[in-house]
């Protein structure tokens, strides 16, 4: 089964630029997870989507990331490690690029 959490919203520190990072900005997470289907119909038999924000809070509370491409793979990472799921995607983007609408990078864990 494939779960889906687009557009987790992030106030950060991130970035090469010491102006990004000095005024902050918004990122938004999107995680998809493959998880085993639940054999009832109960919160216990599967991933509680809450928790997957928290690790995405948490993470982005930690520090401050120079690179989008390191900050994803510490989400990444967490949330494998954390939820054990079968297969983990983050995807990270900064929107409101002076010359694009949004950038982004993108991590996988099996």
């Amino acid at each position: 089964m494939i779960v889906e959490i687009h557009g987790v919203e992030v106030f950060g520190h991130h970035g090469v630029g010491e102006q990004e990072r000095r005024q902050g900005q918004t990122f938004l997470v999107d995680v998809t997870l493959q998880i085993p289907e639940p054999s009832s119909d109960a919160l216990a038999g599967t991933i509680d989507y809450r928790r997957v924000r928290d690790i995405v809070h948490a993470v982005n509370e930690s520090g401050s990331f120079q690179l989008l491409e390191t900050f994803t793979r510490a989400i990444a990472d967490s949330v494998h490690e954390e939820l054990l799921p079968e297969w983990v995607r983050v995807r990270v983007r900064k929107p409101g690029i002076a010359w694009a609408e949004w950038t982004a990078a993108t991590v996988e864990r099996p």
